[in-house]
């Protein structure tokens, strides 16, 4: 008998539920290590470089070729916008995470969405970066998200697949608390 793959917004429901499954009788296989390695090449622009993870309990091989994201600088930033900044990357990496997150979860409920936009603006002020001020923030003082939800759903579904996102993301995680980031010096 053929085995009848239920996916809702792109997503294997059956896949879905047998990660849970799995996670939740083997906590282990829940821990994950991410990594990049990253290269200063000129001025503000600088490359990083994504393949291996470590998950689900092994090291994971299945990236043939790495992601490379350059980062840089605008002209006003003294760059040569060689690619996007990296407080431009951190709201790219805030979209994408709560629209995953918002997408599987809605999928797990069977929320069919048809499409999902979003636009965030990051407000931050050079007088910390430059250290002029010290009393001023380094980074965002504030992130603004709006998001657009298109599907057959009801106001109240839309809002409450909205809700999921900041739930459950991650990276929303990383961004509104503290996480201890060491920093040491390799010597060569």
């Amino acid at each position: 008998m053929e085995q009848v793959i239920t996916t809702v917004n792109g997503v294997d429901l059956t896949r879905l539920k047998e990660t849970v499954m799995a996670v939740t009788s083997q906590p282990e296989l829940g821990k994950f290590q991410f990594r990049a390695s990253n290269e200063w090449i000129n001025g503000g622009h600088n490359r990083s470089t994504i393949r291996g993870f470590y998950g689900a309990g092994q090291e994971d091989t299945s990236r043939l070729t790495p992601f490379i994201l350059d980062n840089d600088e605008p002209d006003v930033l003294l760059g040569e916008d060689k690619g996007a900044n990296p407080v431009e990357q951190v709201l790219h990496a805030l979209a994408g995470c709560l629209t995953t997150t918002l997408v599987y979860h809605a999928a797990a409920r069977g929320y069919k969405i048809e499409r999902v936009e979003s636009i965030l603006e990051g407000d931050l002020n050079l007088l910390g970066f430059l250290g002029i001020d010290p009393a001023v923030r380094k980074g965002y003082d504030k992130i603004h998200v709006s998001f657009s939800i298109e599907g057959d759903l009801t106001k109240d579904q839309k809002e409450e697949i909205l809700k999921l996102g900041p739930q459950f993301s991650p990276v929303f995680d990383i961004i509104t608390n503290k996480v201890p980031v060491q920093i040491n010096l390799s010597v060569n």
